[in-house]
């Protein structure tokens, strides 16, 4: 039989574990959402302007079955008009809300199969250099910042939600991994602006076949 110190002090700690319990419960509940205090933005159709090789039939670089959207492209694939030099791309562009000032986010659900490497699966489109303020990149599994940076891992063959938030007026862009805050970075300066997602192959190092499938596509904004 325990003495009764003993059990005095088993019941502090049996205590102590119950709250420090019920406070990571209550944190894991009530923790805030990428997307609280932001107001949807209607999207239909029209807005989602599709990219693929110039000379491929759109049914064989994409497809939209039972709300999800596939995007597959080669290495070897041609831009997405001829006299283009950039890498292959099956990507859709939200069109008619471009943005250039404001708080704006893009939140949609991603599926990457093993095998996809050195590609960009979404990305903010428009800068004050360069072309773009934001890619994201699967390399081998991994999401990274371009190719530099990593923001997530172990993200193969399995449904990701990805929340970007992009504080036009601050210059900074958060990006969210299953409601998780998981990189910030500054941005590359004022533009027309814009969300992609898809594939889009990057400049080395990418697999001969890159796919990336995406459902329930949202737009944002404060």
């Amino acid at each position: 039989m325990l003495p009764l110190n003993c059990i005095k002090m088993n019941s502090f700690y049996c205590k102590l574990l119950c709250l420090i319990l019920l406070t990571l419960k209550y944190r894991y509940i009530c923790a805030a959402d990428p997307t609280d205090g932001f107001t949807l933005v209607p999207l239909t159709e029209e807005n989602f302007k599709l990219q693929k090789p110039y000379n491929e039939p759109l049914d064989d670089r994409y497809s939209d079955k039972d709300g999800v959207r596939s995007f597959w492209i080669y290495n070897h694939d041609k831009p997405f008009k001829p006299d283009s030099t950039t890498r292959p791309r099956s990507e859709v562009r939200i069109s008619g809300h471009d943005y250039s000032s404001g708080i704006w986010q893009f939140e949609g659900y991603a599926f990457v199969p093993s095998g996809t490497s050195g590609v960009t699966i979404v990305q903010i489109h428009g800068a004050a250099e360069g072309a773009t303020s934001l890619q994201l990149r699967m390399y081998d599994g991994d999401i990274k910042y371009y190719k530099y940076n990593v923001v997530a891992t172990n993200l193969y063959d399995k449904w990701f939600r990805v929340n970007i938030i992009h504080n036009v007026d601050k210059g900074k862009i958060i990006v969210f991994i299953d409601g998780v805050k998981k990189f910030v970075v500054k941005d590359q300066g004022p533009g027309d602006l814009y969300f992609k997602c898809g594939v889009y192959a990057a400049p080395e190092n990418s697999s001969n076949y890159m796919e990336s499938r995406w459902k329930e596509i949202k737009l944002y904004k404060k």
